[in-house]
């Protein structure tokens, strides 16, 4: 089953990183995040993935062209005159990567829609190349088929990014204390299952995937959400990149499965 993977924004809420390179491209625990994500599902046996790159698209296909390069020992040998590259403990994933370029300015449905000649009618995952989670993929899998839905999104609870305050109705303030992780809404994070059925809701490159289809699905009864109360962080923001350098950093990444 084949995974695609958007990541063809421009990235400006983290413009401090992305003006160099589009966001799924920015290191945490010196990978790109969209190698953390591609991780993820290849440990549970997904290793083909279509990648929706828009934004300095090249910049992911020149990464995957030098994958060696990137992460390999490499003898640079001018002795003979010429430049004589040895590859040395040549590791590499057992991934087949295409990567698209679904348009600078495409909406996230028209990036879905410009990939339907790659999943050859198949159902196929989607998620986003901005967010890492400890989400069971095969569980994911298995709680689509059952549904026999078009669409499964994963829900996840958000985040709430400022102090929490319990006010009366005259407006006293009972109490106040920090944020805590389960004090927001549950959100789509991404971590998807469509059927092939789901490219009728996508009309052209001005389609925003999380309205008008997800609407539509609802109304027409083919949306449904996979629970996930465990780990799940985007990175929009300097501060949430910071966050996974530190769990990686101290050996505390939940998404992080594999062995090194």
């Amino acid at each position: 089953m084949k995974v695609v993977i958007l990541a063809g924004g421009f990235g400006t809420r983290i413009s401090e990183e992305s003006h160099l390179k589009p966001k799924p491209m920015i290191e945490i625990g010196g990978k790109p995040i969209l190698w953390h994500i591609m991780k993820e599902y290849s440990y549970y046996g997904f290793n083909e993935f279509i990648i929706c790159a828009g934004y300095k698209q090249d910049v992911i296909k020149e990464w995957f062209a030098d994958y060696f390069i990137h992460n390999s020992d490499i003898t640079f040998d001018f002795t003979s005159g010429r430049n004589d590259v040895i590859v040395h403990n040549r590791y590499t994933e057992p991934w087949k990567v295409t990567v698209v370029d679904t348009g600078l300015y495409t909406m996230t449905g028209g990036r879905v829609r410009r990939i339907e000649p790659y999943v050859n009618g198949e159902t196929f995952m989607l998620t986003y190349g901005d967010g890492v989670s400890d989400v069971n993929i095969r569980e994911l899998l298995e709680f689509h088929r059952v549904s026999g839905k078009i669409c499964t999104v994963t829900s996840v609870v958000f985040e709430q990014l400022k102090g929490v305050l319990d006010i009366t109705d005259a407006n006293d303030i009972r109490s106040f204390r920090e944020k805590d992780d389960l004090d927001g809404a549950r959100i789509n994070g991404g971590y998807m299952v469509l059927e092939p059925a789901v490219f009728r809701y996508l009309q052209d490159d001005s389609t925003v995937f999380e309205k008008e289809p997800m609407r539509q699905l609802a109304k027409d009864g083919q949306l449904k959400a996979f629970r996930h109360d465990g780990f799940w962080q985007c990175m929009d923001t300097m501060r949430e990149m910071e966050k996974l350098e530190e769990l990686l950093r101290d050996g505390k990444a939940p998404w992080k499965k594999w062995r090194d």
